[in-house]
């Protein structure tokens, strides 16, 4: 059996040399062309792809890739499982030096959320690793993730977004559903501090694609908490590619997460 966890810890310190190697902003967020997920490619996300990449492809594993910068990259035989990643989870925080943004590995059996398996999110910040397995729950540092359950009513709401208008657009019709907000920079972890309790609800303000969500969702799931894509109908059905894209809200409870929805709409 492939341990997924190893290979996972073993390109999070790849990834930590090449954060090493490039410290300062000037190196970082160079743009290096366009990605296959439709956004500009930095210097900083280009070479943590290609160390991850590195690290999988010295396994030798077989596996189809869908990746943020890459795009898709098929298998060399049938059956083989999909690796979604997302090299650079909060690309602005990390180029600019603010220790908010992850890696973001997820496995998959087949073609839709539903099948994702295993979910690894390292914070570069923190160090914190999160980890899930389908059906043997979440985990934070190795250890089964049991902290407090997201408070209801919700008193903490993260919302992700890029764009000061979205926010302004948004923001008045949360008011009547947490008492505060927090905006940090990284779908992928502010869903792990979901699961943790940290948070009471999440909210992306922007559309999400599944490089961003493949992994925390599960450690979502396997806490029992709910997550939707109100824009594109089930999440687990939702496609693991670069094409959808929805909105993601998140909670304690499915009626939590139906206020959370409803507000965003």
């Amino acid at each position: 059996m492939t341990d997924w966890l190893e290979i996972c810890r073993a390109a999070t310190r790849d990834v930590c040399t090449v954060l090493e190697e490039m410290p300062t902003r000037a190196e970082r967020e160079l743009v290096v062309g366009d990605g296959e997920g439709g956004d500009e490619t930095t210097a900083i996300d280009e070479a943590a792809e290609r160390a991850v990449v590195a690290r999988l492809d010295a396994a030798g594993l077989d596996f189809a890739l869908v990746s943020e910068e890459l795009g898709y990259r098929a298998p060399r035989g049938e059956a083989a499982p999909i690796v979604v990643l997302d090299p650079i989870d909060g690309s602005i925080n990390a180029k600019r030096g603010i220790p908010f943004f992850s890696l973001s590995v997820a496995v998959a059996e087949g073609p839709t959320m539903g099948d994702v398996v295993f979910g690894f999110v390292h914070d570069f910040g923190s160090g914190e690793e999160w980890s899930a397995q389908r059906g043997d729950g979440a985990r934070l540092n190795g250890l089964v993730l049991d902290s407090s359950l997201p408070k209801v009513p919700m008193e903490l709401l993260g919302l992700e977004a890029t764009r000061t208008a979205l926010v302004a657009r948004h923001v008045e019709a949360f008011v009547p559903v947490a008492e505060r907000l927090r905006i940090m920079g990284s779908l992928a972890l502010s869903l792990c501090h979901l699961a943790a309790g940290r948070v009471d609800a999440v909210a992306s303000l922007k559309p999400a694609r599944s490089v961003d969500i493949a992994a925390a969702q599960l450690l979502v799931r396997e806490r029992g908490l709910a997550i939707e894509l109100p824009d594109e109908g089930p999440l687990l059905a939702a496609p693991l590619d670069l094409v959808q894209r929805s909105r993601v809200v998140a909670a304690g409870t499915q009626e939590a997460c139906a206020l959370v929805a409803s507000a965003l709409s």
